[in-house]
């Protein structure tokens, strides 16, 4: 079936208008899928500003993209109103350093970053078995670490004791000076102290934001929901992250009190730790939600 011609125009003006555009599941906040998410975190490394539409919104919009581009799969990148690809294609280029051209940002250095092991760690992951060990490091300073192969573009590092250990060019420039430790109490368990670690998003209680608000603290509310869940409650002061709202908190100051609530306080711990990377020293994210302040705070709020 031919792509509906006012469905092309939509999608032709969005790629004139914006430089960077990214049709994907959710949003650059809050990504819905793995590919996603795995897409927005190379390009929250590579640029400040790209536009994303999530076509989960607009079930036309997600299958008419798949026409427009002759591709089936979402997400799908596009830089100066060419296709770029989807996720593999945008990860290859990353790791080689070709998606660095197209988008017209520097590639990183090629050193090899530097990683410690210490003896009770390297004994840990030679008793564990085959393969060398794997460390991932997200863009929100979440770890991996898992016995694995090493794959193209990865850095080869030999940790001592017989151990290798291979890291992705999108960790490594997150990964310097990371010391890796093991201690076998409590079940055992590796600890990572990482000197690059941004300021941590740290939990709120709903008492305590209305301690802060009555107190008159100079703080940003912000709601991360849907605008349906906004529609049925919200807190008082509050306002709804969209791409106005961005915006205008990516144009404060980094010292400005941000808090963030969603339904529960998952979508919103998301959102917050975004933030918290891109260097917010304040950060807050509401424990339990919009559903704990009603129960807690101001049962005048309706649940859902």
């Amino acid at each position: 079936m031919a792509l509906d011609e006012h469905l092309r125009t939509q999608i032709a003006q969005l790629l004139e208008n914006n430089r960077v555009v990214l049709f994907m599941k959710g949003t650059r906040s809050f990504p819905q899928c793995g590919f996603s998410a795995t897409v927005i975190q190379i390009l929250d490394d590579l640029v400040p500003k790209y536009h994303t539409v999530n076509v989960l919104k607009e079930p036309d919009l997600r299958e008419g993209i798949k026409q427009f581009a002759n591709w089936p799969t979402i997400p799908q990148l596009y830089v100066d109103g060419k296709f770029v690809g989807g996720c593999d294609i945008v990860r290859e280029m990353y790791v080689t350093g070709e998606l660095h051209g197209v988008l017209g940002v520097e590639a990183p250095k090629s050193d090899a970053p530097r990683v410690t092991l210490t003896e009770a760690a390297r004994k840990a992951v030679s008793e564990a078995g085959q393969g060398v060990l794997r460390l991932g490091v997200s863009s929100r300073f979440e770890y991996e670490l898992s016995l694995d192969e090493p794959r193209k573009g990865d850095f080869e590092i030999d940790a001592g004791g017989g151990v290798k250990l291979v890291i992705d060019p999108m960790s490594a420039k997150r990964a310097d000076g990371i010391s890796i430790d093991y201690a076998s109490a409590n079940g055992g368990g590796f600890r990572i102290d990482n000197p690059n670690e941004p300021s941590r998003v740290r939990p709120l209680a709903p008492s305590d934001l209305q301690a802060m608000l009555e107190r008159g603290e100079s703080l940003r509310l912000v709601d991360v929901r849907t605008p349906e869940e906004y529609g049925i409650a919200r807190i008082e002061g509050s306002v709804l992250l969209d791409a106005t709202v961005e915006r205008e908190l990516e144009a404060l100051d980094r010292d400005t009190t941000l808090v963030f609530y969603c339904h529960h306080g998952m979508r919103s711990a998301a959102a917050a730790e975004r933030f918290a990377k891109h260097g917010w020293k304040q950060v807050f994210n509401l424990e339990g939600g919009i559903d704990a302040w009603s129960r807690d705070v101001d049962p005048d709020v309706q649940r859902y």
